[in-house]
């Protein structure tokens, strides 16, 4: 074999091997941080309001009332910028993540190299993702949590500075983008990385308020093991590629 040949082979085995690594490392990292509790006991005991914690299998969203008499957040983001403008919604849903997948990355078969190089690398803009629903009701991967009025309140500051906002104090509505009628975008604050992804913003609002969560996550897994205290699942942890694909494969194409 020439000696170039074998010495770009020898190149790439040992790219790939570090890479294999990386990916090994980050994987056990999440796993054994998302273990660790974060607020296990709660410090007000007060039960005024219901959230819930909602995944799609790879994404969690933070879902409040939409009126409450501590905020009614159609005045911060107006029903009106969804489709369906359905104004009997009674819950609201918050996912922050990157625009770029957000937007430009419909199904995983549109998945541009250069966006998921941007979104890992800290090299592109986030976005909120709104979303209104009728009614919610638990499951696996609904859960319901009571809190108090000041936690609440902590939450609510937490999920309005995530937010890009105008001079006018309105939030940045980005036009043209819904994965179905009752949902809309918004600019954000922060950039997504493979260090905070959309389920490490979910685990610090709940961080934030006071509910419990874990030290740091990559994954939603991470938030659901502090409520559903489940045995490990390493092959869901490592097979995470394959929920997006199948998340992303099955998820309507956003309207424009």
């Amino acid at each position: 074999m020439h000696p170039g040949v074998k010495t770009a082979l020898k190149v790439t085995g040992y790219t790939l091997g570090s890479l294999v690594g990386i990916a090994g490392l980050y994987v056990a990292s999440s796993f054994a941080l998302s273990r660790i509790p974060v607020n296990a006991q709660d410090q007000d005991p007060a039960e005024d309001v219901d959230i819930y914690i909602l995944s799609n299998g790879v994404h969690t969203d933070i879902v409040t009332p939409v009126r409450t008499r501590y905020i009614d957040w159609t005045e911060l983001v107006p029903i009106d910028n969804t489709p369906a403008r359905d104004a009997s919604a009674q819950f609201v849903g918050f996912g922050w993540g990157d625009k770029g997948f957000y937007l430009d990355t419909p199904t995983w078969a549109e998945l541009k190299p250069s966006t998921a190089f941007k979104a890992m690398f800290h090299l592109s803009s986030s976005a909120m993702h709104v979303t209104f629903h009728r009614t919610m009701r638990e499951s696996e991967s609904c859960v319901k949590i009571r809190i108090s009025q000041e936690e609440y309140q902590r939450l609510i500051a937490y999920i309005k500075a995530s937010f890009d906002y105008d001079a006018q104090g309105r939030p940045y509505y980005i036009q043209g983008h819904s994965y179905g009628q009752h949902d809309s975008f918004y600019e954000a604050q922060r950039t997504y990385s493979f260090l905070y992804t959309c389920n490490t913003w979910a685990n610090n609002g709940l961080k934030a308020s006071g509910q419990k969560a874990c030290f740091w996550t990559a994954f939603d897994s991470g938030i659901f093991y502090q409520y559903r205290r489940k045995g490990p699942n390493v092959v869901r942890e490592a097979a995470k590629s394959v929920a997006w694909h199948s998340y992303a494969a099955a998820r309507p194409r956003r309207s424009r």
